[in-house]
């Protein structure tokens, strides 16, 4: 394969990897797609955003993330337009 096709392969896959991204609930997401979706968050605090789902129950609003250890925020302002509740 040309180095120039497979540089616009690359290119097609990374742009539809951006436009399927969508919201995230983050009442029913598992830790896996938090941390892929959410700038900021990696494994670990994608699962104690969801261990602290399980033992609070349902986020009521965004702000609440910030009881979560790791969350603040910044990491919210920077992902506010991708979190949704429901």
């Amino acid at each position: 394969m040309r180095l120039s096709t497979l540089a616009a392969a690359l290119a097609l896959l990374t742009a539809s990897t951006l436009v399927l991204a969508g919201p995230v609930n983050i009442n029913t997401a598992d830790a896996e797609t938090l941390s892929s979706e959410l700038s900021g968050v990696g494994q670990n605090k994608a699962e104690a955003i969801v261990s602290y789902r399980e033992q609070h129950g349902p986020y009521k609003n965004v702000e609440e993330l910030t009881n979560v250890k790791g969350i603040g925020t910044a990491t919210i302002d920077k992902n506010r337009s991708k979190i949704i509740l429901e």
